[in-house]
């Protein structure tokens, strides 16, 4: 295996979280896409959208090559899917003034949207290749922000100016 294709593998794996993770990798491996949300969120809104898209978009890419070389349709031990695409479930959010406790709860609803996968997230997962792997989250983060800004308003909307 040459080095491009081990640098796919640990983008795909969150840094190895998903390879390494004894249970939910999926959830480990979505670790490192809290801490691209705060490099994100610091960012206008404006810039945030396509940032958020261009990680969207090199999640396909990666997920599609990390799928080939370990040859198991939407191994579970890829995680770029979810990491890449975590900072979608929080734009236009203000985390830097939120306790830790909000960005854990944003966590828990991306995390519980992506397990239950609402309709039609489950049947999007049945596109082949990193198109596939990649839609269904992509779809899932959307729920997740429409929830995590009535989360915001709920607990939140008091300390801030939201939009």
């Amino acid at each position: 295996m040459n080095i491009w294709d081990k640098t796919i593998l640990g983008l795909a794996s969150g840094f190895g979280l998903g390879f390494f993770s004894p249970f939910a990798p999926g959830t480990f491996g979505s670790l490192p896409g809290v801490a691209l949300a705060y490099v994100v969120a610091v960012l206008p809104l404006w810039l945030q959208l396509p940032a958020a898209l261009g990680f969207t978009l090199l999640a396909v890419g990666v997920c599609d090559r990390a799928e080939k070389l370990l040859g198991i349709k939407d191994d579970g031990r890829i995680t770029a899917d979810e990491w890449m695409l975590f900072p979608i479930a929080v734009l236009g959010l203000p985390l830097a003034e939120i306790p830790w406790w909000g960005m854990l709860a944003f966590f828990a609803v991306v995390r519980a949207i992506d397990i239950v996968k609402p309709w039609p997230c489950r049947q999007l997962q049945r596109i082949p290749g990193g198109r596939g792997i990649v839609i269904d989250d992509f779809v899932a983060n959307l729920y997740a922000l429409a929830v995590n800004w009535i989360i915001f308003c709920l607990l939140f909307s008091g300390k801030f100016d939201i939009i």
